[in-house]
């Protein structure tokens, strides 16, 4: 969903400048950075993912040993 939000953020962006509204290009900015900060939250919420199953992983090898 990021990145169709920075997509579409983007061309409010552009069509806010092509006719003068400001408003729309604030909303297209707007839009643009949520959907960023949803791409970034995702790569967090992996790389945590990846973390939490290293950890289990190490701690099944430890038990085994």
């Amino acid at each position: 969903m990021g990145l169709l939000d920075k997509l579409l953020g983007r061309g409010k962006k552009a069509a806010g400048d092509v006719v003068g509204d400001s408003s729309l290009r604030q909303e297209g900015a707007a839009q643009e950075r949520a959907g960023a900060a949803e791409d970034r939250a995702a790569q967090h919420e992996e790389l945590a993912q990846e973390q939490r199953n290293q950890a289990a992983q190490a701690r099944t090898e430890q038990e085994q040993s």
